[in-house]
């Protein structure tokens, strides 16, 4: 396996980007970016530190026997794709069919924090999210639709900045609907 980056090693990885886009590293409003790309980074891919299913451990089964669909709509996210590491930015919209327990709202936005911290493609990203909750709550249903921007097409390469992705992932009795 290979050895663990360090921090220091990181910061000179930057340095080294600086140089190669023609920058000088040593100059005045440089001289702390480094370390400060090093640490966004660690916030931007914190969802590697994270297991989802410790966040949907925490769940309730006094539900007064409710037996209808659960939606959250509108869970901004932020995540980067893993062919240009540029942003991908939307909201994802989750409903869950429960069968014994539900999970509390924020336990879902940050279900989707954590794989939108990673670095992703959306349909696995969708995939993963309609996963760990139809495995981690044992829902009878689960609907996940997540509606993006790219911005390695919408700022760079095709420059298609009015273009939105749309994927979704629709397991067990929420299998057949049609949204």
């Amino acid at each position: 396996m290979d050895k663990k980056v360090t921090k220091n090693e990181a910061i000179e990885a930057i340095k080294t980007i600086l140089k190669w886009i023609g920058e000088d590293p040593s100059r005045e409003g440089l001289i702390e970016t480094p370390a400060r790309v090093v640490e966004s980074y660690e916030e931007y891919f914190s969802g590697y530190k994270q297991d989802p299913k410790e966040i949907l451990n925490v769940s309730f089964s006094e539900i007064a026997n409710y037996q209808d669909v659960i939606i959250l709509k509108d869970i901004r996210f932020e995540s980067f794709c893993e062919h240009h590491m540029a942003p991908i930015i939307g909201f994802v919209h989750i409903a869950y069919l429960p069968d014994k327990k539900v999970v509390g709202i924020s336990k879902l936005a940050r279900l989707v924090e954590v794989f939108s911290k990673r670095l992703q493609i959306q349909e696995r990203m969708t995939a993963q999210i309609a996963q760990a909750i139809f495995n981690e709550l044992k829902a009878k249903g689960v609907a996940v639709i997540v509606e993006a921007e790219h911005h390695c097409m919408t700022t760079r390469g095709v420059y298609n900045a009015s273009s939105k992705m749309r994927t979704q992932s629709f397991l067990g009795e929420l299998k057949t609907i049609d949204i």
